[in-house]
């Protein structure tokens, strides 16, 4: 099936919480590549929408991009995404950002914490899937994700690395990226350590932005100038989260032992550090 001219030739397929939206945004600083800026998730929650409604968040594209692509971290793990990808876009190169899995489930949940989704300890909803919030632990099982994927699309349209190579060797990722889906790459130095939707920013207190929920529109004009930014400066504060105690990450250690393995034999990779390293979630 031959691509139609609007549709994208890559996507970034997740995993959720391992800051895909790095790659987004380096891949976004060349001018050849046109994603945009927000995750449609048409192939997990939006599908049923219609590809006219999908072909919307292409409306902008250059007429002489090189390659069109977009990024729904949600797709890895989605039950069905890949069966509509394969489908729709069975010639589309697929990127995959892993995160050490108890680093992402713990990142899930400090996401619905801060938004003031949950409020509990962690161990509330990491212990085990018996929780209102499977996903935190489900979204980091790779291998039974990625499975489903290897069924549908040949091996070398598949490119997985690690969040971990993104913080020391950056130029190498978006290089590997760019080949990847074929373009050329860009890579600005000084926009490498940028982090995007870091969970250590600084934040209005949930109260006063349930307060001015309602308002959301009315002062989207006002973001970025200087008087929205020093105000908002004056009120916000980094968020204090429960922590994830040594106990809870050795069970979760020991939760996706199996899974990492797996991983690790499937893909070829050297997944030494997540099953030692005990440092702390980002």
């Amino acid at each position: 099936m031959k691509p139609k001219d609007w549709q994208p030739s890559f996507l970034v397929i997740g995993a959720v919480k391992a800051a895909t939206t790095w790659i987004q945004a380096r891949l976004q600083d060349n001018p050849a590549i046109f994603m945009p800026d927000p995750e449609p998730h048409y192939f997990s929650a939006g599908y049923d929408r219609g590809a006219s409604w999908y072909r919307n968040f292409f409306a902008d594209r250059p007429k002489d991009a090189l390659a069109i692509g977009e990024k729904s971290a949600d797709y890895l793990a989605h039950p069905l995404a890949a069966q509509r990808i394969a489908r729709d876009l069975p010639h589309a190169r697929l990127v995959l950002q892993l995160r050490n899995p108890i680093d992402r489930a713990y990142s899930d949940y400090k996401m619905f914490y801060r938004r003031g989704t949950i409020t509990g300890a962690p161990e509330e909803y990491l212990r085990s899937l018996d929780n209102p919030y499977p996903r935190f632990l489900q979204d980091g099982l790779y291998a039974r994700h990625l499975a489903r994927w290897y069924d549908l699309f040949p091996r070398e349209q598949i490119l997985i690395y690690l969040y971990d190579d993104v913080t020391v060797q950056p130029q190498r990722i978006v290089e590997a990226v760019s080949g990847h889906i074929g373009v050329p790459p860009v890579f600005r130095s000084e926009r490498a350590c940028a982090q995007e939707n870091s969970s250590r920013s600084a934040i209005l207190p949930l109260s006063l932005r349930k307060a001015l929920a309602p308002l959301k529109d009315t002062v989207r004009p006002l973001r970025g100038t200087s008087v929205f930014e020093n105000v908002r400066s004056l009120l916000a504060r980094e968020m204090v989260y429960p922590p994830l105690v040594p106990g809870l990450r050795e069970h979760l250690r020991d939760f996706y032992a199996r899974d990492v393995e797996t991983l690790e034999a499937i893909c070829g990779l050297d997944l030494t550090r997540w099953k030692t390293a005990a440092r702390s979630a980002a």
